[in-house]
């Protein structure tokens, strides 16, 4: 989405297209696995309508869409792209995402961006796993789907077969609206009303009945039971009725290298997708919470857009990605921005803010290209340049009345990345590069750990890290380096013990005169560090008890070997000795931290390791993989809890942290791309032999 113009010059892109009223836009998000053919087919659509001179190919790094360097040297998405053209006195908003499930972040942006999303499936490869799952996540908010299968022209294609599994896995509603002649290539609609082949007669019925039932038009059911003739002009309305309704769902067929369907698939957008008048907007509230009403898609309504992809260009600065859906947005207006993390869950990626800004340049978009435009109003998509406070997910609305809407739900990074800048003068430039990467990219988690020291780039998976470190070193220009996730061990004591430490040095002048008693026992997991005293007599001065107990405490935090903090150990003062001379805080802090170090030399320690509390939701059918990958994690296995409206089953179990550093990986690769899993923090338990030989010390 950024500024910069396109490689190849030849494909100079046409004017920007004029806003058009809400019932003549169309937003669509095409979704689909990698190398389905998503950004060919959206290449192909731009060309049809003239805006571009001719198509780019992913394999040569030309695409109008992905013009990211990663893209370019991948040849497959990694971030969500836009382009807008015209077609039939339409505007229509093409959102183009990556299919790999790494950046399901992008993916969940496009679909609040979009008012109906298109699915791609290739006629070689088929519907996966995970292409059902994010059917079924757009089913769950209703969103309205079609099928496109591409790939016509490809060696092994078989259009039947794949149509037919689309039926079967996708479930009730998919119908075909053309049949594809393999001999001469060309597509047949099963709108029209002659169908000479007895299988396409028996499809054409089925399509016809499916679209009548589900726009519910009574009168077109009477025609067509009275055996009445039903052109093409009679089940277009119809057509898109059933289609905005979300339970009717078309399957079309292209060819975008050859062009075949593309004109089709056109018109349908066009013709037969729901437009935003047709899709409610998402709730919104008062900065505070507090309800705000019901906003609907108006131009002359209240302002309320939402900031659903941000970049950062090297000549513009931050570009926002907006969609509008009340009001309408001009250059130079003043609007407050607002978001508010802690209240939707964002968290501290995307920490509270409220600031009134002025709107700069409003752009239409056609991939790297920017093209300005007077406005943008409810139910269109537009690039805004130069909102310097605006991240992904913020609300942009009048200043005089300020509104907030819900964000959408993101994926919960759960592989971290260890990332280290390779030089002093490289500190400051990381840190800044990390702040625009969660402030472009939500689904980024960036952590300095306390108990390791080691500054984590949380990711969604292998190949969201991949493209994140690669944005650093290349877009931002840090030398970086990446060293092993450290696993912070701690240790207890093995058992109770009693010794006297003695901290006792003379050099002239006042020395240094400490003897303390101390007995020490393990303590119950969780309760870090106890102290108590049962000194009788005032063998050591109560004055100096808080000392032992100082020196104690920060002997435990340094630990006592291997640099692995001592914890849940409860340690009594109960003797010692004090000299009216020599005796001080800073030596009884000594004789403190000598005393512990002695404790743990008489007990011996047990190293501990920590756990996670596991939950591992998968399709029905992938339970037993993930079982078998997590007993080989050393995971206890804790119950199950069935999902039968989603044929899904969460597994909650217990694993050492140290076995989940990989585990989206494999999670991923068990489950065929549909397994998400979250972790929260259980406690510590002894590390196995084998493991405290292999871990480094923290």
């Amino acid at each position: 989405m950024a500024a910069h113009g396109n490689k190849d010059s030849s494909k100079e892109a046409s004017g920007a297209p004029a806003p058009r009223a809400p019932e003549r836009v169309r937003n669509v998000v095409l979704v689909g696995r990698p190398g389905a053919g998503k950004t060919t087919l959206a290449e192909a659509l731009v060309v049809a309508t003239g805006a571009l001179t001719r198509a780019g190919r992913v394999e040569d790094g030309t695409t109008c869409l992905d013009t990211d360097e990663v893209e370019v040297r991948l040849q497959h998405s990694v971030t969500l792209h836009a382009a807008t053209v015209e077609h039939a006195d339409h505007r229509i908003t093409l959102l183009d995402t990556p299919g790999a499930p790494d950046f399901v972040g992008e993916l969940r942006a496009a679909l609040r961006a979009a008012d109906a999303a298109l699915f791609v499936v290739s006629a070689v490869s088929g519907v996966d796993a995970a292409t059902v799952q994010l059917w079924d996540e757009c089913a769950a908010v209703g969103l309205p789907r079609a099928v496109v299968v591409t790939q016509l022209d490809r060696a092994r294609a078989d259009v039947p077969a794949v149509v037919r599994a689309c039926q079967e896995q996708l479930g009730l509603g998919v119908h075909p609206l053309h049949v594809l002649d393999p001999a001469g290539g060309r597509l047949t609609s099963l709108l029209e009303p002659d169908q000479g082949d007895a299988e396409a007669a028996r499809l054409r019925a089925e399509l016809v009945e499916a679209v009548i039932a589900e726009s519910e038009d009574e009168s077109l059911m009477d025609r067509y039971l009275a055996g009445e003739p039903l052109a093409v002009a009679d089940l277009v309305p119809d057509l898109e009725t059933a289609v905005a309704r979300g339970a009717f769902h078309p399957v079309l067929c292209t060819a975008p290298l050859s062009g075949v369907g593309v004109r089709e698939l056109l018109d349908l957008l066009v013709s037969a997708f729901p437009s935003p008048l047709e899709r409610p907007c998402p709730a919104v509230s008062r900065p505070d919470g507090a309800p705000a009403g019901v906003v609907g898609c108006d131009p002359a309504g209240p302002l309320v857009a939402e900031v659903v992809k941000t970049t950062t260009d090297p000549y513009l600065g931050r570009i926002s990605l907006v969609r509008v859906f009340s009001g309408t947005l001009r250059p130079d207006a003043a609007v407050h921005v607002c978001g508010h993390g802690t209240l939707h869950g964002w968290g501290e990626n995307h920490p509270d803010h409220d600031a009134d800004e002025r709107v700069g340049t409003i752009s239409c978009v056609l991939g790297s290209t920017l093209r300005p435009v007077a406005e943008c109003p409810a139910g269109d998509v537009c690039a805004v340049a130069r909102l310097g406070s605006a991240e992904t997910g913020d609300t942009l609305s009048d200043p005089v009345r300020p509104l907030l809407v819900t964000p959408w739900p993101l994926p919960d990074p759960q592989q971290p990345v260890a990332v280290a800048a390779a030089s002093r003068s490289d500190e400051d430039r990381l840190a800044g590069a990390l702040t625009r990467l969660a402030t472009e990219d939500p689904s980024v988690r960036v952590e300095r750990r306390a108990d390791t020291g080691q500054l984590l780039l949380w990711t969604v998976g292998d190949a969201h890290a991949e493209v994140l470190l690669d944005r650093l070193r290349t877009r931002y220009g840090v030398s970086l380096q990446t060293p092993p996730v450290l696993v912070p061990m701690v240790e207890t004591l093995a058992g109770p013990a009693t010794v006297t430490a003695r901290h006792v040095k003379q050099s002239g002048g006042h020395g240094q005169y400490a003897v303390v008693v101390l007995e020490a026992e393990p303590g119950p997991p969780g309760s870090g560090i106890t102290f108590a005293q049962r000194v009788v007599g005032g063998a050591v001065p109560t004055a100096y008890h808080g000392s032992v107990e100082k020196g104690v405490r920060a002997q435990a935090a340094r630990g006592v070997s291997g640099n692995r903090p001592l914890v849940d150990v409860a340690v009594t003062l109960v003797d010692g000795k004090a000299h009216s001379v020599d005796s001080s805080d800073a030596a009884f802090q000594a004789a403190g931290a000598l005393g512990l170090r002695e404790l743990a030399q008489a007990a011996g320690t047990t190293v501990l390791e920590p756990w996670c509390a596991v939950e591992v939701t998968v399709p029905a059918e992938h339970v037993g993989p993930v079982l078998s990958d997590l007993a080989g994690r050393r995971a206890r296995v804790t119950g199950s809890v069935a999902q039968p409206d989603r044929d899904a089953t969460t597994v909650l179990a217990e694993v050492p942290e140290r076995e989940l550093l990989s585990y989206a990986g494999a999670l991923r690769s068990v489950s065929h791309g549909t397994g998400r899993f979250t972790r929260r923090p259980l406690g510590h338990e002894p590390a196995p032999a084998a493991v405290v030989a292999e871990l480094q010390p923290v």
